[in-house]
């Protein structure tokens, strides 16, 4: 269990490493630079900046030294949880990603709560349910949900609930009444994926022989599903669910900015437009690190749900037909 655990950290930190990387050289291969913006935006259309302005300011930001410099010296700033100062805001990165944290947390978390029930509750009535057109509907209505985008969802709702029942408010970030219509913008296609991978789950546990034995012993079919079918077929579930949270930053970008939210996802938005290297570098490490960080506890989760992951690794111990708790009906 200690090699197991101190082989995913590493993996965590390589991915985190990776991520700040992959950033640090994509922000600086594009073609403008962010003082030149900034420049632009305050002059007004007082004419362009000045080569000793643009001097000055690259100066001040540490952009006139050599890139890999930059680099090593960004980085181990970062290890200190420095990510220096915002370019289009003059703010520190880590005091406007700890400011703006709170409600993205918020909106993410309900989010996530949401998912669970809406994917979970449809993969089990879908997979319940005996009467077959029913059946057969639930099992193709996860599909309809992936395929909507988040924002035509986001405007959707908003014109529904707000504007036309007037049962949420629109915009906004002040109190629990804006997460509701946000939150389920941002669940409703992340639902959609956990119910497809929950129902596939569900229908090969269903036909296995443990099944078949528990129904021959006269279990119900409620017990059957919740206690036999459910655990084996929660494992690729549980990784899905791991790695959906690689969406939420993605997703509250376009929710924050639909909805008028304060957050991570609008300040992202703000600091690619204005190609804010520190700002969009120190959201790209949260980001990673939140993704690292929820797949790490899935990861660790593994063995307690099946102890095989420590003898022959999660490639084949996630595999649903391997898994039959045979056990529980001994």
């Amino acid at each position: 269990m200690v090699q197991y655990t101190v082989r995913r950290v590493a993996q965590a930190v390589g991915v985190l490493w990776a991520a700040y990387t992959v950033s640090f050289v994509v922000l600086y291969l594009l073609p403008s630079d962010p003082v030149s913006i900034l420049l632009n935006q305050s002059g007004g259309g007082a004419g362009r900046p000045s080569a000793e302005q643009v001097a000055r300011i690259q100066e001040m930001y540490g952009f006139d030294d050599p890139v890999l410099v930059q680099y090593l010296t960004h980085l181990v700033d970062a290890l200190r949880l420095d990510f220096g100062q915002s370019v289009s805001l003059g703010q520190p990165v880590t005091s406007l990603l700890v400011d703006n944290l709170p409600p993205t947390l918020a909106l993410a978390a309900v989010a996530l709560l949401l998912t669970l029930v809406i994917g979970g509750g449809l993969a089990f009535v879908a997979t319940y349910v005996s009467w077959r057109p029913l059946r057969t509907f639930l099992h193709r209505l996860p599909a309809v949900g992936v395929s909507f985008p988040t924002f035509w969802v986001g405007l959707l709702l908003i014109q529904l609930f707000s504007f036309s029942l007037g049962w949420f408010p629109a915009t906004g970030s002040d109190g629990v009444s804006t997460l509701f219509l946000p939150a389920l913008a941002m669940s409703l296609p992340t639902a959609g994926i956990l119910a497809q991978v929950l129902i596939r789950g569900l229908d090969d546990t269903l036909d296995q022989a443990h099944i078949t034995t528990a129904r021959a012993k006269g279990l119900s079919r409620l017990r059957i599903h919740t206690k036999h079918a459910l655990k084996n077929a929660s494992l690729p579930a549980l990784t899905i669910l791991g790695l959906l949270v690689g969406f939420t930053v993605t997703n509250a970008v376009v929710v924050e900015t639909i909805f008028s939210r304060l957050g991570i996802g609008r300040l992202a938005q703000q600091a690619v437009l204005a190609q804010d290297i520190p700002l969009v570098q120190g959201i790209v490490v949260l980001a990673a690190f939140a993704f690292v960080l929820i797949n790490l506890v899935v990861d660790l989760v593994y063995p307690l749900l099946d102890p095989r992951v420590l003898q022959r690794g999660p490639s084949r111990s996630r595999d649903r037909r391997e898994t039959p708790d045979t056990l529980e009906l001994v």
